[in-house]
């Protein structure tokens, strides 16, 4: 044991099995390739993440590309704390890198960054073939698509659509500019009964009807539709309030225009003949006078056409004219029914006319009639209104009222 040489033996014998210790496997007939360890590698796993956006490289200023997915799949594969994160925050990226690419068609491999180091993936596709061509900047009009046209209401119809801008730029490739049929804007006019006013998504289409995925400054437009209602056109009825000053009398009232246009629902135009509640305060006329008056309204209407006319007014001075023994002309008698005059029994009066010296001149007695209307009267005695009918823009004067008469049944 004194022997160096023994104890250098023994030392040699030592590390042979230190050697064989650490290099051989559980079986100690296989011996452990060399650098590899006792201590187990750590589990792997794998995951497919689904829609990963898809971000491309290139000149965007100049250039157009075609063909880059919008998104892809990758599946994910690695330890399983690293693989749960990346699977659950994403936040990582996958990228087409086309900045040294010439115009024209390519294929490409779609690549990742940003993945821990542990972890490898598979995207899905890898390699994709892109189109990369001149940017090419054009106007186009836009067109007006209506929706529910037929659901307007009844005697409702839309005018020519006002859009705002008129035309819009696409920025597409040269290809996919030449494939554009047309620009289209939609607009709603279910229940529309007034001018609609809507803001529009403009869509791209081509001859086929296939939407075109294009750049469009601005997306949106402004589209105003004016909607015409049912209308009708009507005359009108002037009133006369106050008097005028003595002396002076109306020959002539002239209206411009003379017939107005209501717009409103059928079913409200349908009953209207003319228009009332135009109205002349004769005690302001003095002269010839010049006045602008309210159209008013009818009730149901929604609106009319012009709201102000002018009524341009003549006067003279007054002239009378006396039209003796003016025999009462009977309305209303029914069958089976005679009627007597109690007073007067003459069954006339005289009537005196007044008005515009030109007016009353041109009078003659046939165009003055004095009538009662006994339509709602039974029999026996009654006093009856006397009516007179004669031309326009005069005055009649009556030396009564009411004359008395008697109803009896012939039967």
């Amino acid at each position: 044991m004194n022997n160096p040489w023994v104890m250098r033996i023994i030392a040699l014998l030592f590390a042979i099995l230190l050697y064989l210790s650490v290099n051989f496997d559980s079986d100690p007939l296989t011996v452990k390739k060399p650098g590899s360890s006792l201590i187990p590698p750590p589990a792997t796993d794998t995951a497919t993440v689904t829609d990963i956006p898809v971000t491309t490289y290139f000149d965007q200023e100049n250039l157009v590309v075609t063909g880059v997915p919008e998104t892809v799949n990758v599946t994910l594969e690695g330890p399983a704390t690293p693989l749960i994160k990346a699977r659950q925050y994403k936040d990582f990226k996958v990228y087409a890198d086309l900045r040294n690419l010439s115009i024209g068609t390519h294929k490409i491999e779609l690549k990742y960054k940003d993945l821990p180091k542990e972890l490898e993936a598979t995207i899905n596709p890898a390699i994709i073939s892109v189109s990369i061509e001149e940017k090419v900047t054009k106007d186009f009009s836009v067109d007006v698509d209506f929706l529910n046209r037929n659901k307007i209401k009844k005697g409702y119809k839309p005018e020519q659509p006002i859009v705002n801008p008129n035309s819009v730029q696409i920025t597409a490739s040269n290809e996919i500019i030449k494939s554009i049929d047309h620009v289209k804007a939609t607009v709603d006019l279910a229940n529309a009964e007034e001018t609609v006013k809507q803001e529009s998504r403009v869509t791209i289409y081509d001859k086929d009807g296939n939407v075109l995925p294009v750049e469009v400054e601005p997306s949106v437009v402004d589209i105003t539709v004016p909607i015409t209602s049912p209308s009708k056109t009507l005359t009108f009825k002037i009133a006369r309030e106050g008097k005028l000053p003595e002396g002076i009398s109306i020959s002539r009232i002239e209206s411009e225009p003379n017939e107005v246009t209501v717009f409103g629902p059928m079913d409200v135009l349908d009953k209207l003949e003319f228009i009332n509640g135009i109205s002349v305060d004769l005690s302001k006329i003095k002269d010839d006078t010049v006045i602008d008056v309210d159209v008013p309204k009818p009730p149901g209407v929604k609106k009319v056409t012009p709201e102000k006319i002018k009524l341009k007014i003549k006067v003279e001075k007054e002239e009378k004219e006396v039209f003796d023994n003016k025999k009462i002309k009977i309305v209303g008698l029914g069958e089976g029914r005679t009627l007597e005059f109690l007073d007067p029994v003459s069954k006339t009066l005289s009537v005196q006319v007044l008005g515009a010296s030109s007016i009353v001149e041109a009078i003659k007695a046939s165009d003055i009639e004095l009538y009662v209307n006994v339509t709602d009267l039974g029999e026996g005695e009654h006093d009856v209104k006397v009516e007179v009918n004669g031309p326009q823009n005069i005055t009649s004067v009556l030396p009564k009222d009411e004359v008395k008469v008697k109803i009896t049944s012939s039967s």
